[in-house]
């Protein structure tokens, strides 16, 4: 049973699974859309180097795009940065560099910002930005190989060659932050928005 009470089902502008699961764990029905935009070109155009204020950009970027096709829907965006320091991480092209990210990454705290954003007829209706502070132990060479080893191919999926829902939870020490936000999606804040306009039935 669903508790959304939009008159069509919501959109979701990404294929990532773990947001796809958070929003079917909460019992919204949606629509996964993938939002077509180039990512680092939007980056590069924008001139922003702020983790947070990047991942609200494409947040709100992915979800205008999807909007601007599928009028009178609510559309969802999200997008993640990780950042140690100044900076910024990217998807892993392989196991090599997702190597060379855990090396970075070991002994070391690291921020993930999350961001989400509504929009309805290629107008914003709501964005926030949420932030996780990560410590991942020090790791031997030989660690960093067998978890390359069990993760497989995931580790190329999502920044800092880790998912904390899998086999990645075994390279932290301490977490300081919202699951949902490090899980990629701002949960409650966004339902607390879709509450408010009449969205939800609880």
């Amino acid at each position: 049973m669903t508790i959304w009470r939009g008159p069509q089902p919501l959109i979701l502008a990404s294929q990532s699974r773990a947001r796809q699961m958070l929003l079917s764990g909460a019992g919204i029905s949606f629509d996964a859309v993938p939002a077509d935009i180039d990512e680092r070109s939007v980056q590069k155009n924008s001139g922003l180097s702020a983790p947070g204020e990047i991942a609200g950009l494409l947040a709100r970027e992915k979800a205008l795009f999807v909007s601007g096709q599928n009028p009178g829907r609510h559309v969802i965006g999200a997008d993640q940065t990780l950042a140690l320091g100044n900076r910024l991480f990217s998807k892993p092209a392989g196991r090599a560099q997702a190597g060379e990210q855990l090396r970075l990454l070991a002994g070391q705290t690291h921020e993930l910002h999350s961001a989400v954003a509504v929009a309805r007829d290629g107008k914003i209706l709501f964005s926030e930005v949420s932030v996780a502070r990560m410590t991942m132990r020090p790791l031997s060479g030989e660690e960093i190989r067998t978890y390359l080893d069990a993760a497989g191919d995931a580790v190329t999926t999502s920044v800092g060659a880790y998912q904390l829902e899998g086999l990645g939870v075994h390279l932290f020490e301490r977490i300081d932050g919202d699951h949902f936000t490090i899980l990629g999606l701002p949960l409650l804040p966004l339902l607390a928005f879709l509450r408010g306009q009449g969205l939800l039935g609880v």
